[in-house]
């Protein structure tokens, strides 16, 4: 299987990248104000609500971009292991099992 791109678009290893990028900027961020506030600056309280909201949306994005690199990895890799359910074969190895414990007792 080939799963093309096309010109303009990020490869989705190399947006996950730059989102994992986003989300230490944002952490950064986060911990410079609180550094900030427990150092006396309690203006910079307001940075703060930005930075979270900044982290929330790049943790998101983060997310989903993981999501679809995994569906991709997994459509490259073909059907390995997604076989269905053998409910015959099932049936049959529970009732196997049922007899010997019939026999034994």
């Amino acid at each position: 299987m080939t799963i093309e791109f096309s010109a303009g678009d990020e490869t989705p290893d190399k947006v996950l990248a730059v989102t994992g990028d986003w989300l230490r900027e944002a952490a950064e961020g986060i911990a410079e104000t609180v550094q900030a506030v427990r150092g006396g600056d309690l203006p910079r309280v307001k940075d703060a609500e930005a930075h979270v909201k900044a982290l929330r949306a790049a943790l998101q994005l983060f997310i989903e971009e993981r999501g679809r690199v995994e569906k991709l990895r997994k459509q490259v890799a073909g059907a390995v292991g997604t076989g269905g359910l053998d409910f015959d074969v099932a049936r049959d190895e529970i009732g196997r099992r049922l007899a010997r414990l019939r026999d034994a007792g």
